[in-house]
């Protein structure tokens, strides 16, 4: 029996541990030879025309355009699958075009969004009132990551266990009546 019980233990924490060493989506997974950091890009945009890279990070702003879309992305650290971090320090901001219409409410701002593609140019556009340089990356592969819902239970009351709490601590957990 204890074989047994410990058999389902193994085959559960490989099933929960299985999804942290995922392969990233087949639209991202080229990961360039030389791939250079965004810091390092700013410095010298020309030097890099023509590299290709792989970038993500969380978008700030879409704007539609005649033939294509410009995709502003703060650019973040990527997981080993590709996703991008979402804390930590940002080292820029890059411009991602896409060939044709991209629908702002799809790639809403906060998002968060991995292409691959290559430099292009540099933009030299406002943010507020300060003059920034983009790097203008052509888009060949992207993926738009699914959002997340941060709370556990947004509209409904506390979950069962809320309520078992009250009996081993009494007079903590008194603002919700015990259901009937």
């Amino acid at each position: 029996m204890r074989k047994f019980k410990l058999s389902i233990g193994l085959v559960f924490v490989i099933a929960m541990t299985g999804g942290c060493a995922s392969k990233p989506p087949e639209a991202i997974s080229k990961i360039p030879a030389h791939n250079p950091s965004l810091a390092d890009v700013r410095l010298d945009i020309d030097k890099y025309i023509g590299a290709e890279v792989r970038w993500g990070g969380e978008i700030s702003k879409v704007e539609n355009r005649a033939d294509q879309t410009w995709i502003e992305v703060v650019r973040r650290q990527l997981w080993g699958e590709g996703k991008p971090k979402t804390s930590g320090k940002s080292d820029g901001r890059f411009i991602a075009s896409f060939t044709g219409f991209a629908d702002p409410v799809v790639y809403e701002v906060g998002r968060l969004l991995t292409i691959v593609g290559t430099i292009e140019n540099k933009i030299e556009r406002p943010i507020g009132e300060y003059d920034y340089v983009f790097p203008l990356v052509t888009v060949e592969g992207s993926y738009l990551w699914k959002a997340t819902n941060v709370a556990l239970y947004p509209n409904y009351p506390p979950p069962w266990w809320y309520y078992d709490l009250r009996f081993q601590y009494p007079g903590s957990y008194n603002r919700y009546p015990l259901y009937p």
